[in-house]
């Protein structure tokens, strides 16, 4: 019986961190009659974040990926107009965890005595939201927009990282229409 508790604590526990190891989400949408080939230049318009040591973090994680796909950063001016926004929410989660599967055997037959006891409890984490948007700047025209969203950590550099991997996933189908070829 013992056995059977230290078990089901087990599984719970599992169950409990499978929600915080959960891969970051990344979604991007964009015009589809937009030409991506026209756009070579961007310039920054404006970044919104709630942390200020995240504006060059964002900026440079944009930047870079940016850089790689052969786009080139001017001080105001360009082919695209860059707007970041970072979002940070609390999410709950409920977590159960039985104690135990009770006496007899069978279902609720002959003695079965069912699942035992279950303790639920709340859990509460932050998620991290980065919104990037990428406007044409003549038309001021939405032309592009990626989220990269994960569950932050109490860890600096973790989350730095998390950031850099989030806008390399952003950006790795970026122009759109470009792994078509």
């Amino acid at each position: 019986m013992k056995v059977q508790r230290v078990m089901f604590a087990l599984m719970g526990m599992m169950f409990l961190f499978a929600g915080k190891l959960s891969a970051q989400q990344v979604k991007t949408d964009y015009d589809r009659n937009a030409d991506f080939s026209q756009y070579k230049t961007y310039s920054w318009e404006h970044i919104k974040t709630q942390d200020p040591l995240y504006e060059d973090r964002i900026k440079n994680s944009v930047n870079a990926a940016l850089a790689a796909k052969g786009w080139t950063q001017v001080d105001s001016g360009g082919d695209v107009s860059i707007v970041a926004m970072e979002i940070t929410r609390n999410q709950q989660t409920l977590n159960t965890f039985y104690d135990g599967i009770g006496g007899g055997w069978g279902w609720r037959r002959f003695g079965g005595g069912g699942f035992g006891e279950a303790t639920t409890t709340t859990e509460t984490y932050k998620v991290g939201t980065l919104v990037v948007d990428l406007f044409d700047t003549k038309t001021k025209k939405l032309l592009w927009r990626g989220t990269s969203s994960d569950t932050l950590s109490n860890n600096s550099d973790k989350n730095i990282k998390n950031l850099d991997k989030g806008v390399e996933k952003l950006f790795k189908q970026f122009p759109p229409g470009s792994s078509k070829k």
